[in-house]
């Protein structure tokens, strides 16, 4: 037999790592050249990773929710007979796109990988291909091949368990937004009714509960972790949620050994909100008082950076309030004109463009500082970075080029840069090149906070909520009154390295100043 390990690929950015997420194959499946097999996730994003070489999975080395170094063999192929008559044992040329390979039911090339494929059908693997070999000696890999197209798909781990047999189809659940709305009130979720323990030797295993075309047990990321700490396998609980999806009840019954939930009724609304299934998980109801989560991928990656930037550059955080209500009413005009009627319109739109407008009066605040150099480089280009709140932690892609942009471009920008992070398909080259960010607490009815600068950058600002509050207002004769008004906080983190107080005072002020008069904007963009 001849039988080649195609080892963990250097995923790009530097990184040294990833955790296997998803086999999409198991050992006895033909594979060619080109199908994706597994799903990883690394600190920046998930990525799906074609085979290099056809043959027959004889054995998936890495299990599932493993973390292994870039180089360490995740699956064995054997290549001699590959899939089908003289298939190569390396990789010579890719399938065209949209091909089958012959006698192989159901296995055509993902839709990414076989267009990319079919530009180099005729030509032999160069350097740096998938494939081949890279000046560093590292096994190079079409990254953006296998870019996550859906959502991010988990199984819960069992105890014990080897590395499982992937290839299971099913709906993925969907993320929590990074900037969530007012969550909906929804009828809450039944008692589960525990039902006397038995003695292990006298439980009966339990059964898979049966799917239509053997499909993956729907329920959201939150649900899915809880019953992974709880050791409950999914494909055991009968969801009670709409359209079948397992809710945090229904774990609660199984683990309890209780009957669980009965699904509504046609026309009813589900048991349990998307809002309630990410509340954290009860240690009464599990019985443990603690739990542990492991420290690794995106999690592992901001804390690592957020140290880094608190012990390298030295903060300073400057607050200011605003009078929000000409912001507040620019946003209900754009909401009712054609020219967005297509897009998402908020005040954190208005802020972003505020900062671009800023940033060109204040240009040495898009700047940051070379150590190694001993030089400030100051970008003469806007990267705006948004800092979104994901389940798997805290990532910031950003918006390249955000001063060149429109309104409206810009508010496509946002959304578009919203809807990938919700999906967990941001990519690293979205989340590298930033110039300077917002953080958006008031999303979270927080009013205000000190962010912490995002490394490689010199300054960061807190958005906070706008609230209706009493305000002076002063009259062209002098006289004053106090109204209601629309009110919001602003707060700027800086590195006290190169960028001065008057220099950073001088920033939010002018953010303050469009975010008071959206029209002075006019005049200085």
């Amino acid at each position: 037999m001849s039988i080649k390990e195609f080892n963990l690929p250097d995923p790009g950015e530097g990184l040294t790592e990833a955790e296997i997420v998803t086999w999409k194959v198991k050992a006895g499946d033909t594979v060619k050249v080109n199908d994706i097999v597994v799903e990883i996730e690394t600190a920046k994003s998930l990525v799906e990773l074609p085979v290099p070489f056809a043959g027959t999975v004889t054995e998936l080395l890495v299990p599932e929710g493993e973390t292994v170094e870039v180089g360490t063999p995740i699956i064995a192929v054997d290549t001699a007979g590959g899939a089908g008559e003289g298939a190569p044992t390396s990789v010579q040329q890719a399938p065209a796109a949209g091909a089958v390979e012959p006698g192989i039911e159901g296995s055509p090339a993902p839709k990414m990988a076989a267009a990319a494929a079919a530009a180099e059908a005729e030509e032999q693997i160069e350097e740096g291909k998938i494939g081949g070999t890279t000046s560093t000696g590292r096994t190079a890999v079409l990254v953006g091949y296998g870019v996550k197209q859906t959502e991010a798909k988990r199984r819960p781990r069992r105890p014990g368990a080897g590395a499982p047999a992937g290839g299971e189809g099913g709906v993925a659940a969907r993320s929590q937004s990074p900037f969530p709305a007012e969550p909906a009130v929804a009828a809450p979720a039944p008692a589960a009714q525990p039902a006397p323990a038995q003695p292990a030797a006298a439980q009966p295993a339990a059964p898979v509960v049966a799917r239509e075309g053997g499909a993956r047990a729907l329920a959201k990321p939150p649900v899915r972790k809880f019953a992974k700490d709880l050791g409950v396998d999914l494909a055991q609980v009968r969801g009670s949620g709409e359209g079948g999806i397992i809710t945090r009840a229904d774990v609660e019954a199984h683990a309890a050994g209780g009957q669980q939930p009965q699904a509504p009724a046609a026309g009813e609304p589900a048991a349990v909100s998307e809002a309630a299934a990410y509340q954290a998980p009860a240690f009464a109801r599990s019985g443990e008082r603690e739990q542990r989560i492991p420290i690794k991928g995106v999690r592992k990656m901001m804390a690592q950076a957020m140290v880094d930037s608190a012990f390298t550059a030295p903060h300073v955080t400057e607050w200011i309030t605003v009078d929000a209500t000409a912001t507040m009413e620019l946003v209900e005009r754009l909401k009712k004109d054609r020219e967005f009627k297509d897009v998402k319109v908020t005040p954190l739109l208005v802020l972003a463009k505020a900062m671009c407008v800023a940033l060109r009066r204040n240009p040495e605040i898009n700047a940051t500082w070379d150590d190694a150099a001993g030089e400030i480089v100051v970008k003469n280009y806007v990267n705006l970075g948004i800092a979104a709140a994901t389940p798997r932690g805290l990532i910031v892609p950003n918006i390249k080029d955000a001063d060149q942009m429109s309104m409206r471009q810009l508010a496509e920008a946002i959304g578009a840069l919203t809807a990938t992070a919700r999906e967990g398909r941001t990519q690293p080259a979205d989340m590298s090149g930033g110039t300077i960010t917002i953080t958006n607490v008031g999303v979270f009815g927080v009013d205000l906070g000190t962010p912490i600068i995002n490394p490689g950058e010199s300054a960061i600002m807190a958005f906070g909520a706008i609230r209706r509050e009493p305000w002076v207002i002063t009259a062209a004769d002098g006289t004053e009154s106090i109204e209601p008004r629309w009110v919001t906080r602003l707060a700027l983190s800086f590195d006290h390295r190169l960028i001065d107080g008057e220099l950073g005072s001088r920033f939010l002020a002018d953010v303050a100043k469009v975010m008071e008069d959206p029209a002075r904007g006019l005049v200085w963009g």
